[in-house]
């Protein structure tokens, strides 16, 4: 199996790592718009690089990983798709509503699939939340709890071209609320803050944020945000049912002290990345991708599950706009 991958910065690298150690896969090719960046990763890792994404499509690709910024995941799905190249996006698809709802609409029309960089779907933890759900172990739900929390900000120039906290972080919060539940989220009210680097207010953004979701069994969901998480990378969940409850990222890595005397949970080493708290779970991700471009599964996270996502990141940051509850009826793409 030959695989192409498009962008070589610092998550196309990582991919490129991952990549080059799985099994079944024969060659990993890789491309950027700097070609010196693309063959200096792939002199480093021992892959192969082309001069362009375009070479890469003609070239016998049996699917294509794209890592590039935002703007080129739109312009390289579509290329994708009629060339009938199974695609991995990362996330977001689009950096708009109407394009991601456009690039759904191809998706459905096409025999050729897509499977979209969600990859908390993969994490062990995530995984045996969803199924406790889906068993009954937990009884009834009455309240989920997610956050994202990063360590340290990104740059400004990052912020001024994210969409905002909610379309950026918590879109994965909002995915996987949806995967473990099994529920469409209904309404949401959200709000925001800042108390850190100026550049948040100037881009209209926030450095935390929060909402509570309501979906659509009446379960309602507390989602949190930060850039300034200073005691380590967290991202975690809690399930509660009426039977039990059900904690994600619950380990010795917590980025949480306890103020009781005589506890010393958590142990430690904090994470301090994305990349290393999911480490594990981008791995199987890419593996997942495999099957699917080699048609051995479905795409387990399609360009539709990332556009319920991305809807309610909008209906988030309208709700913050306007100080006041959205419906997801309001939004387009249902």
């Amino acid at each position: 199996m030959r695989i192409g991958l498009a962008g070589a910065g610092r998550i196309g690298a990582f991919h490129a790592r991952t990549l080059r150690g799985l099994e079944g896969l024969d060659e990993v090719v890789i491309a950027d718009a700097e070609t010196g960046r693309a063959r200096e990763v792939a002199d480093e890792l021992g892959i192969g690089h082309a001069d362009d994404v375009a070479q890469l499509l003609t070239g016998g690709i049996d699917g294509l990983v794209i890592a590039t910024s935002t703007p080129g995941h739109a312009p390289l799905l579509r290329a994708c798709l009629a060339a009938g190249v199974p695609a991995f996006c990362e996330k977001p698809v689009a950096a708009s509503l109407e394009e991601t709802i456009e690039l759904a609409a191809l998706e459905a029309a096409s025999a050729t699939p897509v499977q979209v960089g969600f990859q908390r779907r993969f994490d062990a933890g995530y995984r045996r939340a969803r199924a406790a759900v889906a068993s009954g172990e937990l009884g009834f739900l009455f309240e989920i709890r997610a956050n994202t929390h990063d360590q340290s900000p990104p740059p400004a120039a990052f912020i001024a071209t994210s969409g905002g906290i909610f379309r950026d972080c918590s879109v994965h919060d909002f995915d996987i609320i949806r995967f473990v539940t099994g529920r469409e989220i209904a309404s949401v009210y959200a709000t925001g803050a800042n108390k850190g680097a100026p550049y948040f207010t100037e881009a209209g953004d926030v450095d935390t944020g929060a909402a509570l979701l309501t979906l659509d069994d009446d379960t309602l969901a507390l989602v949190s945000a930060t850039r300034y998480s200073g005691a380590g990378h967290d991202v975690r969940m809690e399930v509660m049912g009426e039977k039990g409850t059900l904690g994600v990222g619950f380990d010795d890595s917590l980025a949480v002290r306890s103020a009781e005397s005589g506890v010393d949970f958590p142990k430690g080493p904090q994470k301090w990345s994305f990349m290393e708290r999911f480490e594990r779970a981008y791995a199987a991700e890419l593996a997942g991708f495999l099957d699917v471009a080699a048609g051995r599964a479905p795409s387990p996270c399609t360009v539709a599950d990332a556009l319920q996502a991305f809807r309610v990141a909008e209906a988030c940051e309208l709700s913050r706009a306007g100080r006041r509850v959205v419906d997801l009826t309001e939004i387009k793409g249902a």
